[in-house]
């Protein structure tokens, strides 16, 4: 399309060019300066009418008419655009064409309905592109550039448009077709709604940030996060990415940013932008300065309007994201908030298994939220609930920062996507260091930068643990109720139990445990005697028995545990539920029972029973416990009693030693981790035991309690069931598990893979299984040498 043909008038039309002698153009052509509505107003001169079409080109422009009545309608004030509409439908309707204006009518009511904010200054610009978005009838994107050129070269053009012509049907057809806008935004709220989605703040130049421009709060506080060592990696990559994040960090409020004068003075612009004492310069002098973007010129930029949005950065703290991309995660977070040009607070949220709010302002917060990690292997529920409940009538502008493995998830594709207008920016990270940005606009995810950080280099020079800062006071540190792999079967066991195909472990520290028993792999035929056993897992702690007499094992109607106790020397019976700790007791003396008689479950009761007395007694599984005789069942009874112990007689041999008593950690000579005197080393191939050490210790734990922290400010915890965690003070070594047992082959496990004894492997665990070799070098090895490096 030319630019005449775009720009031309027509008789009996609602619209036509008209000149206004007392305002001179601003291009040197002063006719035809003025758009208006026949015997009706103005609606806007011809200079602010190219502003519009400068600021919608990037995007096409829409049917003139149509957007010269949209400007219209945004005026504050008396409008009338329902008479010229419905004056030009009436003309060119006729027997091939029949028009009709209502529609178009109701929309532009809508518009003039607006609240004044979201009519002026930048926020004008963002409703109509909001509203000519994807419309009918536009103008190509290098059509609309061309076109412009042309008028800022030859503006005089307009004169040819500006002669009315005879409109044919189609000219109208367009106009009506790109304001027939009602079923996009069926309320003046959708139109608000939409317009949310679209408000853009100014973006940083691509900019080496200094640290001179930091404030000192911020400069010390990043720089005591590189000189804590459990810190030092995600505070020595926060600068880094200063250097090249280019999101908007200003929230702007009317006012912050000059306008007009010298302020609004830039070394690049159009000619015609150009201050008149540029062209004074000689010609030489003046090209020179052109060329070396040294001219002025006025930009005339639109003011900002305030920012009406909270932001909210959402981290990922799921399987996926552990060890170097968490790091990367929570730099990438404190960099957002702790930037030199973020004016504004922002809330953070930790997403697991539940959305938990952190804080990120001091050393001590960063180090706890680091140590934050989620069993879940997604979190696409958990910030569906975000969005849904807590914030869906707010605006907020949410960051959410997670590994780029999770983006391929079709469940985080979902959410992301049905909360693309609140979720305006999406940050992933990846175990090399890459850090990709991402950002939501018009309803699309367009990737604004790439930054890949030198993770070995930034590394590489950690600082030392300061011993003064370590408290060796504080409380035991606290210990989960089950960790990735099974703990060891204990030796000393007070009942084993057999229910609905399950086995259960009373044991000597009072816990009731639950463990497996898996078919013999090497041997299919020796399946009906033997079986490989495996560890368990905990699932009552504390639980207050006395460590006699004999014990059954069942499930109520709730499916809550009951635990039964007969004491016969003390013509004792009780019964405790195990979830609730509902306690109860009956003394039996009176009744006359033999002290032979065993504590048995059958058919979803207790019973007292002996094969050779026809009198058995029934104990309830609900209520408070009661007691009563029946007869009969004994043949029953004694064929559920043999098949059970059969089964249960299978655990025997299932118990390990396990290391419980820790008092001394270290690394010997041969740079093997020592334990309570016990070296963990590799014999063979994929293994990993302890053995009794021969070697000195040559770096050492402080203890603190359970904890044992090397100088580095790596830790082990200890759990005297039978199990060690690792945390690395190098956060790209994820958390990992080893079991505490002598005499057998051990594991080693993070949450998302496993390695080692299949002894340790949970029944129906989710973890990737890799050999031991491949478990060791890459995690207890590099655990290992991060210490001797730190000693070095």
């Amino acid at each position: 399309m030319e630019l005449k043909t775009y720009f031309q008038s027509y008789e009996n039309y609602f619209w036509e060019w008209k000149t206004d002698e007392d305002v001179p153009g601003d291009s040197g052509y002063h006719e035809n300066n003025l758009l208006s509505i026949p015997g009706v107003g103005a609606i806007a001169y011809r200079p602010y009418v190219m502003e519009i079409l400068k600021e919608l080109q990037p995007q096409g422009w829409p049917p003139f008419g149509a957007l010269l009545m949209v400007l219209y309608a945004m005026q504050d004030g008396y409008t009338d655009f329902a008479g010229p509409l419905r004056r030009t439908v009436d003309f060119y309707s006729g027997e091939d064409f029949e028009f009709n204006a209502e529609k178009q009518i109701e929309f532009l009511e809508k518009i003039e309905s607006l609240p004044q904010i979201y009519k002026q200054k930048q926020n004008r610009i963002v409703l109509l592109l909001t509203l000519f978005n994807n419309g009918y009838n536009r103008v190509a994107i290098l059509q609309a550039e061309v076109s412009l050129k042309i008028y800022y070269k030859r503006p005089h053009e307009l004169a040819i448009s500006a002669e009315k012509k005879d409109a044919d049907s189609l000219v109208l057809k367009k106009d009506l077709s790109a304001l027939d806008l009602n079923e996009k935004f069926p309320t003046v709220q959708s139109i608000i709604d939409a317009m949310k989605g679209l408000i853009d703040e100014p973006e940083l130049e691509d900019e080496v940030v200094e640290e001179e421009t930091t404030a000192n709060t911020d400069k010390d506080f990043i720089k005591e996060l590189i000189d804590e060592p459990k810190t030092f990696q995600v505070g020595s990559l926060i600068k880094r990415i200063w250097s090249g994040l280019k999101i908007p960090m200003r929230h702007l409020s009317p006012g912050e940013q000059p306008i007009g004068g010298i302020s609004d003075m830039t070394n690049k612009g159009d000619f015609h932008r150009m201050l008149l004492t540029e062209f004074a310069n000689e010609d030489d002098v003046f090209m020179n300065r052109v060329a070396n973007n040294e001219a002025l010129y006025i930009q005339r930029e639109i003011p900002p309007e305030e920012n009406i949005f909270e932001r909210i950065i959402l981290i990922d703290t799921s399987l996926r994201n552990w060890g170097t991309p968490k790091v990367l995660a929570y730099a990438s977070a404190i960099a957002i908030i702790k930037h030199p040009k973020a004016h504004s607070e922002c809330k953070v949220f930790a997403l697991g298994q539940t959305n938990l709010p952190i804080a990120l302002n001091k050393v001590e917060e960063v180090v706890e939220n680091l140590n934050q990690v989620s069993p879940v292997l997604e979190v696409s529920e958990v910030l569906e609930k975000f969005f849904n409940e807590h914030h869906s009538q707010k605006d907020i502008e949410v960051f959410f920062i997670t590994h780029q493995d999770n983006m391929d998830d079709e469940k985080i594709q979902r959410v992301v996507y049905q909360n693309r207008d609140q979720l305006k920016f999406l940050v992933t990270t990846a175990s090399d260091g890459e850090i990709n940005f991402y950002k939501h606009h018009k309803g699309a995810r367009k990737h604004i930068q790439k930054i890949k950080l030198p993770l070995q280099e930034m590394w590489a020079n950690p600082p030392q643990q300061k011993q003064s800062a370590q408290n060796f006071n504080g409380k035991k540190t606290d210990l989960p109720q089950n960790y990735p792999i099974l703990f060891p079967t204990p030796v000393n066991k007070i009942a084993k139990f057999l229910y609905e195909g399950e086995f259960f472990i009373l044991s000597s520290k009072k816990q009731l445990l639950k463990t497996y028993l898996s078919d013999n792999y090497y041997d299919r035929h020796s399946y009906d005697y033997y079986k490989t056993h495996h560890g368990c897992e905990v699932l009552f702690d504390h639980i207050s028995i006395k460590p006699k007499g004999q014990f059954a094992l069942a499930k109520n109607r709730q499916q809550q545990f009951i635990l039964c106790q007969y004491q016969s020397g003390q013509k004792l019976i009780s019964k405790l539920n195990l979830n609730t700790g509902e306690y109860s007791e009956q003394n039996l003396t009176g009744m006359n029972i033999p002290e032979f008689y065993i504590l048995i479950y059958f058919g979803r009761n207790f019973y007292l029973h002996h094969p050779d007395n026809a009198t058995h007694y029934k104990i309830n599984m609900d209520g408070n416990i009661s007691i009563e005789p029946i007869t009969g069942k004994e043949k029953e009874f004694e064929k559920n009693t043999i098949k059970a112990e059969a089964e249960v007689a299978k655990l025997q041999g299932s118990g390990l030693r396990i290391v419980n008593n820790f008092n001394k950690i270290g690394i010997n000579t041969f740079q093997n981790l020592v334990v309570s005197g016990n070296e963990l080393y590799s014999a063979s191939e994929n293994t990993l035991d302890f053995s009794k050490n021969k070697y000195d210790i040559k770096i050492f734990a402080e203890q603190n309690k359970n904890k044992f922290t090397f100088p580095d400010g790596s830790e082990i915890i200890t759990d005297s069931r039978g199990m060690l965690t690792f945390r690395s003070s190098n956060k790209s070594i994820e958390e990992f598990f080893i079991p505490s047992t002598l005499g057998g082959f051990l594991s080693l496990a993070t949450y998302t893979e496993f390695g080692g004894s299949e002894y340790y492997l949970p029944e129906h665990a989710l973890l990737k299984v890799r050999t031991m070799d491949d478990m060791c070098d890459r995690f207890l090895k590099p655990f290992i040498e991060q210490i001797l490096d730190y000693g070095a």
